[in-house]
C-alpha cells in the first residue's frame, strides 16, 4: 500500500511538471509574439513621425515660415 501512495505521488508530480512545462512554453511563445508586435508598432510610429515631420516642413515652407528643424 505504501508503494502505491509513493507511485501515485510520483505520477501526480510528473503530471504537474508536464502541465507547468506546457504552460511555460505557451507563455514564452506569447511573450515572443508580444515583443514582435511592440517592435512593429515602434517601426510604424517612427514612420508616421517622419511623415508628420515632412508634412509640417512642407506646410511651413509653403507659408514662408522658418522650416522646423533646420537652421535659418
Amino acid at each position: 500500500m505504501k508503494n502505491f501512495i509513493t507511485l501515485g505521488a510520483l505520477v501526480i508530480s510528473l503530471a504537474l511538471i508536464i502541465y507547468l512545462y506546457f504552460r511555460l512554453s505557451a507563455a514564452e511563445r506569447d511573450l515572443a509574439q508580444a515583443k514582435r508586435h511592440v517592435a512593429d508598432c515602434e517601426q510604424v510610429t517612427f514612420q508616421l513621425q517622419n511623415q508628420l515631420t515632412a508634412q509640417n516642413r512642407a506646410k511651413a515652407a509653403a507659408a514662408g515660415q522658418p522650416v522646423p528643424g533646420e537652421q535659418e
